[in-house]
């Protein structure tokens, strides 16, 4: 019998997070098992390599982020603000335009991969569906029809994370809160 993991997959992705927030995708497995306070080789055991860490977090991301768009979505009776709340969950750990720009930059290296492009191409379809599912609950008269005004919404949310990072005035929720705000607006 091995001895008992002392830190959890999805502890070592979080460290993976936050050590592309800080370092971009020149992240070293190193820099990763330093932020969970634990030897390379804990890291590189589990995952293998770098590329098996990312497509692990690849996919562990698309497995939740439906349950926590929808949570999100749940605790608002108003339907544009379910919506918005449904889209800040996918700015969740992105508060500083720093942060911003070196996970934007880790979305050009994967988007650049076979395997993670796949992964990031399930990822936004699982978004997507969450916000056509929640549009088409909303009933916005002016609205395209739900998985095209989805499509709207997820590509205004991902270009004002990368706006943001380039101009970052005010906070990147207030920013996403208010844009999304405006396209629901003039479909309401």
């Amino acid at each position: 019998m091995g001895r008992p993991r002392k830190i959890s997959d999805d502890e070592l992705m979080a460290a993976c997070g936050r050590a592309i927030g800080r370092h971009g995708p020149g992240f070293t497995l190193a820099q990763v098992a330093a932020d969970a306070g634990v030897a390379v080789g804990t890291v590189s055991g589990r995952f293998g390599s770098k590329h098996g860490l990312l497509l692990a977090m690849m996919t562990a991301a698309s497995d939740d982020v439906a349950e926590r768009m929808r949570a999100a979505a749940a605790r608002h009776a108003d339907p544009v603000a379910s919506i918005v709340a449904a889209v800040l969950v996918t700015a969740e750990g992105v508060a500083d335009p720093a942060t911003t720009t070196n996970h934007l930059a880790q979305l050009g290296v994967d988007m650049s991969d076979p395997k993670l492009r796949e992964g990031l191409a399930v990822l936004r379809a699982r978004v997507c569906e969450v916000l056509g599912s929640l549009l088409a609950a909303a009933a916005l008269p002016g609205a395209p029809p739900p998985a095209r005004a989805a499509r709207i919404v997820a590509s205004l949310a991902h270009g004002a994370q990368l706006d943001w990072a380039l101009a970052p005035n005010g906070r990147l929720t207030q920013r996403l809160r208010a844009d999304v705000r405006t396209v629901l607006g003039s479909w309401r």
